[in-house]
C-alpha cells in the first residue's frame, strides 16, 4: 500500500532559503532610443498562487486570460523609476543624477508591454484593469504617466499596439460590436473526425490545441481585434481595418505602409496556431490593400528535420534601410532538407508601390537564418545547416545584387573559442535598426562573448568593412578582464569612445557604468539580494572523459568548509547534456567563473545553504561525429560523463561515493531517471518536469530529428521508463500541473510514478497545482524547494 504524505498544505522552505526568495531583487532596466533616459522596473520574482489561479483559457497552443484580453500568466511590472543619463563631465551640474524619480502611479499598478518611441522621450506600456488593458504613455522629461486609451486593447494575439511616431500609436482593439462569449452546448452535435487521405503530417507534441467546434468559436471571439490609429495628443480613434484574427500590423520604416498577417481558417486540431493559413498583405496607413505578399496554407507537412521550412515566401519584413521596401525568403528545395540541392533559400526584396519585378539580392546553399542591414550597397545575411552545425555569413551588396558575395564567416556552430562576435546595431536614417559603421565608414562593429580556454572575456572589435574575412586586420578596441565579468549595453559615440556596461564579479552583483576616457562611472548601486551566500565558495573546474572529451562544472561549497578539515560533504548534481557532432568542441567552456552568482526560483544553490555541495551543470555532452547519431550512444555517453564528473569530486576529497545525488528539470530530469535505471552511481535523485516515456513524443524531441519508426531502438533504449524496474534509489518526482511545455505533459510523471510504484521502488510525487514548465508562484517555489531539501535530509 502506498504511503500517503503527512501533509498536503504548501510548505515553506527552511531558513534562509524563504528570506531570500521573499527578498526584492534588482530590477530589470532599459535605456532610451535617444540615450538620454534610464528606466528601472520592479516586480516581485514570484507571483502568487492567486494569480495563477487567475481566468485562464487554453486554446490553439497558447493561453489567455479571457477577461483582460491578454495572455495568461504574466508576472506585471508593479514600479517604475526615471533618471536622466548624465555624462560624467556633467555630473557635477546634477549631484542626484544616480537618483532615480519613481513614478507617480495608481497604487497597485500592473504594467506590460513597454515600447519606447523612436525619438525616446516616451514610453508606451499597457496598464491591466478589472476589465482589460489600458494604454498608457511615460513622458519621461515631464517624469509623467497617464493614461491614452480605456481598457480597449486586444493583446491575446501578437503585440497590442504599435509606435508610429511620437504622436501616434497603431493599436489593435477589441471587437466592440461582440456579444458575450460563445457557451458550449453540453449536448454533442455529432462526433469529432479527423481524417488523413495519404499524406505524411508529423508533428511534435503540443499542448492546448482545438478539439471541437466551440474551441473555434472561442479562438477567434477572443482574437478578433481592429485595427485604429490613436492620436496622443486628442485622443482621437480612426479605424482602418475592421476586426479580423489579426496576427500583426507592422509599420513600414516611413509609416505608409503596413504588413498585415490575418489568420484563416481551416483551422488545426494537430497543430498550434502558428501554423494556420495566413494572408499576408501590404495596405496603405489607411486601410488600403495594395499587395499580396502571401497566401499560407495549413502548414502540415514539415519533416521534423530541423531546417524544414515551408514552402511559398516566408521571413516577411521590411528593409529596415529604405523606407518601404519588402524583403522575403523562399525555399528553392521546396522545404525538405532531405532533398539534394545545390541552392537552398532565395532572398528578394520589392520596394513601393510594389508593382515592379521582385529583385532577387541572395542564393543560399543552406538554410538562410536573417539579414542585417547596413547601408545601400551593404547586408550581412547568415546561412547555416543543423546536421553538419555549419554557420556561415556572407556580405551582400543589395544595390548591385549581380556582385560576387564575399564570405566572411565560416565555422561551425559548437565553435564558441573562434566565434567572432554579431555585428552592432544602430537606429538607422528611418529610426530601425542597421548595421553600426565607425564614424569614417570604414568599419563595423563587433560585440562578442568571448570564449576561450583562458575564460569568458567579452569583447568589441572593429572589422574592417574591406576585409570583414579577414581576422588580423581587425581591431580589438575593448575586452573585459579579470577579476570581472562585463558586457556592454549601449555604444553612445560613433567612435565607441563611451558606452554603458553591465559589471559583476564573484562578490559584486551586476550595476551600470559609463566608460570615458579609460574611467568608469557607476550609474547604479543595486546591492547583494542574498548576503546569506557571500562567502559561498565557487569554481570553475575541468576533467576529462574516459574517451578523451574535456568537460567543466561549476563546483560550489558552502561558507567557511574546508575539505582537509571537514572532509567529503554530500554533493547534488544539477545536470542538462547537450548534443554535439565534434568531440574537440563538445569541452569549450561558455561560461565566466567571475559571474556574480545568486539563486532564483527552484535553484539547486539553495541547499548550499543546508550544507551540502553542488555540481552545476557538470559537462555531459552526447556526440555523434560523422555519418553517427548522438542519440544512438547517448546512455553510454551519460554514464561516462558521470564517471568523470564523480571521480572529479571524490578526488578532490570533497564528496564520497556514498553520498552523491544526482537532479535535473525538464530533460535533466530525463537524464536523472537513466542514469538512476542505467548505473548505481547516485544514492538519489530528483527529477522535475521530466519527459520518461519517449514512445509519447514519436516525432522528435531534443536534438533527435528522426522519428520513433526511423530509429525505435534509441526511442526505447533512451526511455527510462522502459528501465523502471531497475531504479533503485530513493527518487523524487515533481512536475508542474498545467505544464504546457511540449513533450513534457504531466502525463509522463504520472506513469512513471505508477510504474516505480507497482514496481515497489521508493518513490513520492508532487504534483503542483496550476504551475507550468518553469513554477512562478511563491508557494509553487517555496514547497518545491522543502522537497528538495527534505528528500535530501531524508536519503543522503
Amino acid at each position: 500500500m502506498p504511503h500517503l504524505p503527512e501533509s498536503s498544505a504548501w510548505q515553506n522552505p527552511p531558513s534562509p532559503i524563504a528570506e531570500i526568495l521573499d527578498h526584492p531583487n534588482s530590477p530589470a532596466v532599459s535605456i532610451s532610443p535617444n540615450d538620454r533616459w534610464l528606466v528601472e522596473f520592479w516586480r516581485p520574482e514570484l507571483t502568487s498562487i492567486e494569480a495563477l489561479a487567475e481566468p485562464e483559457l487554453g486554446i490553439a497552443g497558447f493561453r489567455i486570460n479571457p477577461q483582460l484580453r491578454t495572455s495568461a500568466r504574466n508576472n506585471p511590472y508593479r514600479k517604475l523609476a526615471l533618471r536622466e543619463l548624465i555624462s560624467p563631465n556633467d555630473r557635477a551640474n546634477y549631484p542626484e543624477a544616480h537618483i532615480g524619480k519613481v513614478i507617480a502611479l495608481p497604487e497597485n499598478a500592473r504594467m506590460t508591454n513597454f515600447k519606447w518611441c523612436h525619438s525616446g522621450n516616451l514610453l508606451a506600456f499597457t496598464m491591466v484593469k478589472e476589465n482589460g488593458l489600458e494604454l498608457w504613455i511615460l513622458n519621461a522629461e515631464t517624469q509623467e504617466a497617464k493614461p491614452i486609451t480605456l481598457a480597449i486593447l486586444n493583446a491575446t494575439y501578437g503585440s497590442p499596439y504599435r509606435w508610429l511616431d511620437d504622436d501616434r500609436i497603431l493599436c489593435k482593439v477589441i471587437d466592440e460590436s461582440q456579444g458575450d462569449a460563445p457557451i458550449a452546448n453540453p449536448v454533442p452535435a455529432g462526433p469529432i473526425v479527423q481524417e488523413n487521405l495519404g499524406t505524411k503530417t508529423p508533428s511534435r507534441t503540443y499542448t492546448h490545441l482545438l478539439k471541437n467546434t466551440h474551441d473555434e468559436a472561442l479562438f477567434e471571439y477572443y482574437t478578433r481585434s481592429a485595427l485604429e490609429i490613436v492620436d496622443l495628443k486628442t485622443g482621437h480613434r480612426q479605424r482602418i481595418w475592421n476586426p479580423e484574427i489579426i496576427d500583426e500590423a507592422v509599420p513600414s520604416p516611413d509609416k505608409q505602409y503596413l504588413i498585415l498577417t490575418t489568420v484563416l481558417r481551416p483551422y488545426s486540431y494537430q497543430l498550434p496556431s502558428g501554423y494556420f493559413p495566413r494572408l499576408i498583405q501590404v495596405i496603405t496607413i489607411a486601410g488600403d490593400p495594395v499587395y499580396t505578399v502571401a497566401e499560407v496554407p495549413l502548414i502540415d507537412r514539415l519533416s521534423t528535420k530541423f531546417d524544414s521550412v515551408r514552402t511559398g515566401r516566408r521571413s516577411i519584413s521590411w528593409r529596415a534601410d529604405q523606407a518601404a521596401t519588402l524583403y522575403w525568403v523562399e525555399a528553392l528545395d521546396e522545404g525538405d532538407p532531405k532533398k539534394e540541392a545545390p541552392l537552398r533559400d532565395r532572398l528578394s526584396c520589392l520596394a513601393a508601390p510594389f508593382t515592379a519585378e521582385p529583385t532577387v539580392l541572395w542564393e543560399s546553399e543552406f538554410r538562410f537564418r536573417r539579414v542585417r542591414w547596413g547601408t545601400e550597397t551593404l547586408a550581412l545575411v547568415t546561412e547555416r545547416w543543423y546536421d553538419d552545425r555549419r554557420k556561415r555569413t556572407w556580405q551582400i551588396n543589395p544595390q548591385q545584387p549581380e556582385t560576387q558575395p564575399k564570405l566572411i564567416i565560416d565555422r561551425s556552430l559548437e565553435d564558441n573559442y573562434n566565434n567572432p562576435g554579431s555585428p552592432c546595431m544602430t537606429p538607422g536614417p528611418y529610426d530601425w535598426n542597421v548595421l553600426q559603421l565607425t564614424p569614417d565608414g570604414t568599419g563595423i562593429y563587433y560585440y562578442g562573448k568571448g570564449a576561450s580556454e583562458a575564460g569568458v572575456h567579452p569583447f568589441l572589435d572593429v572589422r574592417n568593412l574591406e576585409h570583414l574575412e579577414d581576422d588580423a586586420q581587425t581591431k580589438r578596441i575593448w575586452e573585459c578582464n579579470d577579476p570581472y565579468y562585463e558586457g556592454i549595453t549601449r555604444i553612445l559615440t560613433p567612435d565607441a569612445s563611451e558606452f554603458i556596461l553591465s559589471r559583476q564579479s564573484k562578490t559584486e552583483p551586476a550595476n551600470y557604468f559609463w566608460s570615458h576616457d579609460g574611467k568608469l562611472t557607476q550609474l547604479t548601486h543595486y546591492q547583494d539580494p542574498a548576503p546569506q551566500f557571500a562567502g559561498i565558495q565557487k569554481e570553475l573546474v575541468t576533467y576529462d572523459r574516459a574517451d578523451g572529451v574535456q568537460l567543466s562544472a561549476k563546483l560550489y561549497l558552502p561558507d567557511g568548509y574546508q575539505a582537509d578539515r571537514d572532509g567529503p560533504l554530500p554533493i547534488i548534481f544539477w545536470v542538462y547534456p547537450e548534443e554535439f557532432k565534434d568531440a574537440k568542441l563538445a569541452g569549450q567552456i561558455t561560461s565566466s567563473h567571475h559571474s556574480f552568482s545568486r539563486p532564483h526560483f527552484t535553484s539547486v544553490l539553495f541547499l548550499l545553504t543546508q550544507g551540502y555541495a553542488v555540481l552545476d551543470n557538470p559537462s555531459m555532452p552526447i556526440v555523434g561525429e560523422g555519418d553517427a547519431e548522438p542519440n544512438d550512444s547517448y546512455v553510454e555517453q551519460l554514464i561516462s560523463s558521470a564517471n568523470a564528473a564523480i571521480d572529479y569530486v571524490v578526488n578532490r576529497g570533497v564528496a564520497s561515493r556514498d553520498r552523491i545525488a544526482i537532479g535535473g528539470h525538464s530533460y535533466g530530469a530525463f537524464t536523472t531517471a537513466n542514469l538512476l535505471a542505467h548505473t548505481n552511481l547516485f544514492k538519489i535523485g530528483i527529477a522535475r518536469s521530466g519527459a520518461y516515456n519517449r514512445t509519447l513524443t514519436p516525432f522528435g524531441f531534443q536534438g533527435e530529428q528522426r522519428d520513433f519508426w526511423e530509429a525505435s531502438d534509441t526511442y526505447i533504449h533512451m526511455s527510462p521508463f522502459t528501465h523502471a524496474a531497475k531504479i533503485k534509489s530513493p527518487l523524487l518526482l515533481i512536475h508542474g500541473g498545467g505544464d504546457s511545455n511540449p513533450g513534457t505533459y504531466p502525463v509522463q510523471t504520472e506513469r512513471l510514478f505508477e510504474a516505480l510504484k507497482g514496481l515497489g521502488a521508493q518513490v513520492r510525487y508532487v504534483s503542483l497545482p496550476l504551475e507550468d514548465h518553469g513554477y512562478r508562484s511563491r508557494e509553487g517555489v517555496g514547497h518545491t524547494l522543502w522537497e528538495m531539501v527534505r528528500w535530501c535530509n531524508l536519503h543522503l
